[in-house]
């Protein structure tokens, strides 16, 4: 009995290997984000103040030495979630030296237990808050967002062109992409699939029909994306998988709901397509659970819905650990696309 139940344990080289995996993450998580060593003096913040104007909620800080930085917040959502703004997260920056902004990214956390709101609640007025320290600690040192806290590769970036036609029809779908990419130029498009977190494609059929229309309409030098938000099961997912890969589609977004970790890792490893997700992820636990165990191939915490651009790039650092690229997402308005 010993020696079979012994017999059933993982090896001690697997369990060794995962835990190789894990110390790479963990140390790349570990590194300092913000370039403290481009202030030499204390940065102390005098004022965290949250202003609205209209549909716009703004975020300003100001230094004891006078200097301010300004943010837009995620506006759609600020409306339902500014007392959290500046009844919990808000008033726990007054006072404290800007310089140490990865450790109170961490301590804002469990400020009067701020973790029980983890979540769009905590995260949107965190990112908030840090976007405009942000813009104050690159005012006083003459430096980007970009350089305090990153290396700038490239002075431009390209996009792709999104689109969100779930209820048309295949050929409705593909004439709007068309005019959207003949509009913008964009030379990569992504394509909503299947109907949002498990509910029934509409119009019946419309992604089967959908997928090799795509790349029949643009051709083999076009990148396309096709995000489920969720749509199916795993045996679903698996199918619809299969025929991206057929018709060569470049990565495959949420193809099961997001909080569903252990079926994403299942579909990952039964399809060759990569598989990208986090939009909706909050906790930077489960990023390390889902890059350790390659659920995900590409990475997407979003700058909002996940609190920043220092908690994001953490979770970039751990990708890039085990060689995986992170795209960051962004969930929307205000100046998001400029932080993305």
């Amino acid at each position: 009995m010993a020696a079979g139940a012994l017999a059933s344990l993982p090896s001690d080289s697997r369990a060794a290997e995962r835990g190789d995996v894990y110390a790479k993450i963990d140390a790349a998580a570990r590194q300092p984000v913000l370039k403290q060593e481009l202030f030499a003096e204390e940065v102390e913040l005098e004022s965290v103040e949250l202003l609205r104007h209209g549909g716009n909620f703004i975020c300003r800080v100001r230094s004891k030495d006078g200097a301010e930085g300004l943010s837009v917040s995620h506006n759609a959502k600020m409306a339902d979630l500014y007392p959290v703004a500046v009844n919990r997260v808000l008033p726990f920056f007054v006072g404290k030296d800007a310089r140490q902004l990865d450790a109170l990214v961490d301590q804002v956390y469990v400020h009067q237990a701020n973790y029980k709101l983890q979540g769009l609640a905590l995260w949107i007025p965190l990112a908030t808050v840090e976007f405009a320290i942000l813009d104050l600690l690159g005012k006083v040192a003459g430096k980007s967002m970009g350089q305090l806290i990153g290396t700038i590769h490239h002075s431009q970036v390209a996009i792709y062109q999104a689109n969100n036609h779930r209820g048309l029809s295949a050929e409705e779908s593909i004439q709007r992409i068309e005019r959207s990419v003949s509009e913008s130029g964009a030379r990569a498009v992504k394509f909503k699939i299947g109907g949002r977190m498990r509910e029934a494609d509409q119009p019946k059929g419309r992604t089967e029909q959908l997928i090799p229309l795509m790349r029949e309409t643009f051709g083999p030098q076009m990148t396309i994306y096709a995000d489920a938000n969720g749509a199916y099961d795993v045996p679903q997912a698996i199918r619809i998988g299969r025929l991206l890969e057929e018709h060569d589609i470049d990565f495959y977004e949420e193809p099961v709901p997001f909080d569903w970790y252990a079926e994403t890792k299942q579909v990952a490893d039964a399809l060759k397509i990569p598989i990208a997700g986090g939009e909706q992820e909050p906790s930077l636990r489960n990023f390390r659970w889902l890059i350790g165990n390659g659920a995900l191939q590409i990475c997407q915490p979003d700058l909002f819905y996940f609190g920043g651009m220092i908690r994001s790039i953490r979770v970039a650092r751990m990708a890039a650990a085990l060689g995986l690229p992170c795209t960051p997402h962004i969930s929307g308005t205000g100046l998001g696309y400029l932080y993305m």
